[in-house]
């Protein structure tokens, strides 16, 4: 990876707080967050392989983002423990470049296996009795394996341009992982045309599939109204309600921090916002895809028999 004429051979993170006790408290929050997200997503993972009435695309997809929610927890908290609990506060430049790396690779992936369970979802809705046919393993392998060659390239061009600029300015990051705009702030030169390529990924990454995910929505909608009864309405709109649930919370804290303008940024939030998508999202999403899931709860219950 190419690098600029910077002097800087490492990053301090300065975290949430210099507060001793909050800094204990803090530790103890993530940890749990931690344990939960890896027990929770491995669950999933277990119970998805393992059960045959799983082995359908819409778990397919279900496991995938499982892989990527418990693959970023282990990218992001064990940093965020280390600094809370000792006095070095320090990330080598390759640490910092490999953090980068994997954090917006694995962002980008999930926006777009995001947008395929979408697909998925108004396949399953629009067309029950061809669900199986139209939904192949081919399809669903090939839909996922774009989701991370799209997700990892865009990624590694992001990452290749922020780490090319000179570091002049401080090595001091105001966050508790090497994020995007805190780099920025600490760059030295002219910035216009990576915000030019801030922004183009942000809009092929992120808008491109929330425009596909209201495209699937919209003929999904459609087809519930055509739906006579209640009952068979609201079972329709059962099917879909936790991947809306997910795409609302991951794409709304997603978009809150890099869709502002810059004279609009503060620190001190977006650690929160940031915090949401990169943390506690991911420990969130083995709930939400098992809690209403019937099929779930009964593998779960195979499982420990």
């Amino acid at each position: 990876m190419p690098r600029g004429n910077h002097t800087v051979t490492e990053f301090i993170l300065l975290g949430f707080t210099t507060d001793p006790v909050m800094q204990l408290v803090l530790f103890v929050a993530f940890l749990i967050m931690y344990v939960l997200t890896v027990a929770g997503n491995t669950t999933l993972m277990v119970l998805i392989c393992n059960d045959a009435r799983l082995h359908t695309p819409m778990y397919f997809f279900i496991g995938n983002l499982s892989f990527l929610d418990l693959w970023l927890s282990c990218v992001y908290i064990p940093k965020i423990l280390a600094i809370c609990i000792s006095d070095d506060k320090s990330i080598s430049f390759a640490g910092c470049l490999a953090q980068f790396f994997f954090s917006a690779g694995l962002d980008y992936t999930e926006c777009y296996l995001l947008a395929a369970m979408a697909y998925d979802r108004y396949v399953a809705i629009s067309k029950p009795l061809l669900y199986s046919q139209a939904m192949s393993i081919k399809l669903c392998a090939f839909l996922a394996a774009a989701s991370y060659l799209g997700g990892f390239n865009n990624s590694a061009v992001l990452t290749k341009k922020t780490f090319s600029f000179d570091f002049c300015k401080d090595n001091v990051i105001d966050d508790f992982f090497c994020d995007l705009l805190p780099l920025v702030k600490l760059a030295c030169g002219r910035t216009e045309g990576y915000q030019a390529l801030m922004y183009f990924l942000l809009s092929s990454n992120v808008i491109t599939p929330i425009a596909l995910i209201l495209a699937s929505y919209l003929f999904i909608i459609a087809t519930i109204l055509r739906i006579r009864s209640t009952q068979g309405r609201l079972k329709a709109f059962s099917t879909c309600s936790s991947h809306l649930v997910s795409v609302t919370l991951y794409y709304g804290s997603i978009l809150y921090i890099y869709s502002r303008p810059q004279t609009s940024y503060s620190l001190d939030t977006d650690k929160i916002v940031s915090t949401f998508y990169t943390v506690v999202f991911p420990m969130l999403n083995p709930l939400i895809y098992s809690l209403r899931n019937k099929d779930v709860k009964e593998a779960l219950n195979k499982l420990f028999k």
